[in-house]
C-alpha cells in the first residue's frame, strides 16, 4: 500500500508543498477499516476482539503514513493519560538507585506507560501539583524531596490521577507510601561493627546537597545502634572530594576512631584510600564499612564490607502503578521498599 498526504504551501510559488499531520482517518482508510478499529489497535485496546491480521494491517497503515496517536486528544476522551509522572529527583543518586530507576521505566514502558520526568525545583508542594497536574497523568510516582502532602494529593486526584506514590524516608498520607528504612542501614552497619569488637565508630556525613534526606536517617539509626550497646558514635562531615578526604585522614589518629561507617560504598572507598595513603592500616586499626554492595568495592584491596539493600524491584513497583491505576492495588498504604543486610568482607 502507498499513499502521501500533501496539501498546498503557503506563501510564493515555488515553495515546497507541505506534508500534512496523518490522522486516525487517513490510516482507516489506507487500511480498509473502521476509525474505531483504528482507535482499538493503536491504543492496545484488549476488551474487544480483532484478528492478528487486521492488526497487522493497521500498523502497518500507521508506519506507512507515519501516523502516531495524539496524546492530549486520547487523555481528553478517555480522563487521563497512559502517562506516570516521574518528578527528577532533586539528590545525587547512586548507581542502587539509578539500575532501579532504570528498571522502572522499562517494566513501566512494558505495561504500555508513558513515562515523563518533570524538574519541580524549587516548587511548592501543593504548586508542584498543579503543575504535574496540568499534564493530566495517570499517576504520580514521587522520589524527590517535594513533599506530597494531603493537599498536593487532593489537588491530583481532583484533576483525574489515579494513583500518586510516593517513595521516601517517611510515608505520605492519602498516597501508597513506598518507605526507605534509612536508619536501618546505619544501624545495621554500626551493629557489625560492634559485633567485631568495636567501640568507637566514625559516621561519615556527606556535604552533597540533598543528601541529608538519606544521611540523617543513616546517622540516626548508627546512634541507636551504638547506644544500646554502649558504644560511641562521631558524626563526620565529608565533601567528595579527594583533598576532604585527606584533611580527614590526616587528623585521623587524633580522633581515636576504630572504625568508620562511611555513609555508602563509594564514600567508603574515598576515604579508606586516603586512609591508607596516610598510614592508616584497614581494618587493623580502622574497620570500614559502606553500603549498596557496589561491584568497584569487590575489587579493591583490601575488599570493601558493605550493608546490602534489597530494594523492591522496578517491575514491582510497576505493577503496583498498573493496579493503582485500574483501581486494583487496594487501600492506600505504607510499606517498606528495602531490607538491609551486612555483607562482610576484609575491610571490617
Amino acid at each position: 500500500m502507498s499513499q502521501s498526504i500533501e496539501q498546498p504551501a503557503d506563501g510564493p510559488p515555488g515553495r515546497t508543498p507541505v506534508r500534512a499531520v496523518p490522522t486516525s482517518a487517513d490510516v482507516a482508510r489506507l487500511a480498509g477499516v473502521s476509525r474505531a478499529t483504528v482507535s482499538y489497535v493503536l491504543n492496545n485496546t484488549s476488551a474487544v476482539r480483532i484478528s492478528e491480521p487486521t492488526r497487522e494491517r493497521v500498523r502497518e497503515a500507521a508506519r506507512e503514513l507515519g501516523y502516531v496517536p495524539h496524546a492530549a486528544a486520547r487523555t481528553l476522551r478517555a480522563g487521563h493519560s497512559r502517562m506516570v509522572l516521574l518528578p527528577t529527583a532533586h539528590v545525587p543518586v547512586g548507581p542502587l538507585y539509578s539500575r532501579f530507576h532504570n528498571d522502572l521505566q522499562w517494566a513501566l514502558r512494558r505495561l504500555d506507560y508513558t513515562v515523563v520526568q518533570y524538574g519541580s525545583v524549587g516548587l511548592a508542594p501543593e504548586d508542584a501539583a498543579r503543575a504535574w497536574a496540568e499534564l493530566r497523568p495517570a499517576a504520580v510516582v514521587s522520589t524527590g524531596e517535594v513533599e506530597v502532602t494531603p493537599e498536593a494529593v487532593e489537588i491530583l486526584k481532583r484533576s483525574g490521577v489515579k494513583a500518586v506514590i510516593t517513595v521516601g524516608t517517611r510515608p505520605s498520607d492519602g498516597t501508597h507510601s513506598l518507605v526507605l528504612d534509612q536508619p536501618r542501614v546505619g544501624a545495621a552497619a554500626v551493629e557489625h561493627l560492634i559485633a567485631t569488637g568495636r567501640r568507637r565508630i566514625g559516621v561519615i556525613v556527606p556535604e552533597e546537597p540533598g543528601l541529608g534526606m538519606f544521611s540523617g536517617p543513616r546517622l540516626e539509626g548508627a546512634r541507636r545502634a551504638a547506644e544500646a550497646a554502649g558504644a560511641t558514635v562521631v558524626p563526620l562531615p565529608l565533601a567528595y572530594t579527594e583533598e576532604s578526604a585527606e584533611e580527614l585522614a590526616g587528623r585521623w589518629p587524633r580522633l581515636g576512631l576504630d572504625a568508620v561507617f562511611a555513609y555508602n560504598d563509594e564514600y567508603a572507598m574515598l576515604l579508606m584510600r586516603a586512609l591508607q595513603d596516610a598510614g592508616t592500616t584497614v581494618p587493623e586499626e580502622t574497620a570500614v564499612v559502606g553500603a549498596d554492595d557496589l561491584l568497584l568495592g569487590r575489587l579493591l584491596r583490601p575488599r570493601l564490607s558493605t550493608v546490602r539493600i534489597d530494594m523492591m524491584l522496578g517491575r514491582e513497583l510497576a505493577e503496583l502503578v498498573d493496579n493503582a491505576v485500574n483501581g486494583v492495588a487496594g487501600a492506600t498504604d505504607a510499606r517498606s521498599l528495602l531490607d538491609s543486610r551486612v555483607v562482610r568482607r576484609e575491610s571490617s
